[in-house]
């Protein structure tokens, strides 16, 4: 807007429409149309919703909280023509509630762009272009997330800090899940049931942790996942040995593992044929 105005001021002190094109750099075609009164969509002229570290405060802190949790877990960058990006979060259909509130989410943080919703097996992206996503996901570079360092930046963890909840929130919806414990104990000669939710997230990025935040530390606990124990091949006396093991191809169908990684089964154990 303040190119616009710039060179509505320099028409209006005489200069011609070519002059003007070449004091600013823009084309006589532009300058016309905004000399005649044209007034651009907001689309075409929104400016980066990060400006000197910090997200505009007309962006809701609450939805970002929430919409970079998603991101981190089942989001996506991709880079199209004219440093134009397109953000792509995949929702499993089974939760429509989820794609909705992936939708509004989006639809609040960036209210010009459109949100349109590619629709795939089992699953529907929710998708939306825009030239500032690398602003405001500065976590976006090439190769898979968990391949990469993810830290963020300091006026992320301003809004993660005040907003916990929300960006755990957003975590779970992409790579957590919710179940149902139970537990019996004997009250007074009676046996009696208690059951309680309990969340399960799941990141194999190392550097994506939880916000130094006591809501956040109390609620989300983790640690490192562990590998399944490796069972012995089947037929194999052998007690299995360290590291995650692959199975042979004998006890695929019994979900049973050799402990060798190297090749998929015992030295000992030669009626073994490895399998990927």
């Amino acid at each position: 807007m303040a190119t616009r105005q710039r060179a509505l001021e320099l028409h209006a002190s005489g200069l011609t429409f070519s002059q003007v094109s070449r004091a600013t750099g823009i084309s006589r075609y532009a300058i016309r149309e905004w000399a005649s009164g044209a007034v651009p969509s907001p689309r075409m002229t929104a400016e980066c919703p990060v400006r000197n570290g910090r997200l505009d405060p007309s962006r809701p802190r609450t939805d970002y909280a929430y919409l970079l949790g998603l991101y981190l877990g089942d989001g996506c960058i991709s880079e199209g023509r004219r440093q134009v990006h397109a953000l792509r979060i995949a929702c499993c259909d089974a939760w429509p509630g989820l794609i909705d509130e992936c939708e509004r989410a989006v639809s609040a943080v960036m209210p010009h762009n459109k949100v349109n919703r590619v629709r795939a097996p089992g699953c529907t992206s929710v998708v939306s272009t825009s030239k500032h996503w690398p602003c405001l996901f500065p976590q976006h570079g090439p190769g898979p997330k968990h391949l990469r360092p993810i830290a963020l930046a300091p006026w992320q963890q301003e809004i993660v800090g005040a907003y916990p909840w929300q960006f755990l929130r957003g975590l779970i919806h992409s790579d957590g899940c919710r179940i149902t414990n139970w537990a019996t104990r004997t009250v007074g000669g009676v046996t009696k049931r208690y059951e309680y939710p309990r969340y399960f997230f799941t990141n194999t990025s190392a550097d994506t942790s939880v916000p130094s935040t006591d809501p956040a530390k109390r609620f989300a606990r983790t640690r490192p996942g562990r590998p399944r124990r490796p069972r012995p091949c089947q037929g194999c006396s052998q007690p299995p040995r360290g590291g995650r093991a692959r199975g042979c191809a004998r006890d695929r169908a019994s979900l049973r593992f050799s402990p060798d990684p190297a090749h998929g089964r015992h030295p000992s154990h030669e009626g073994c044929r490895p399998w990927k």
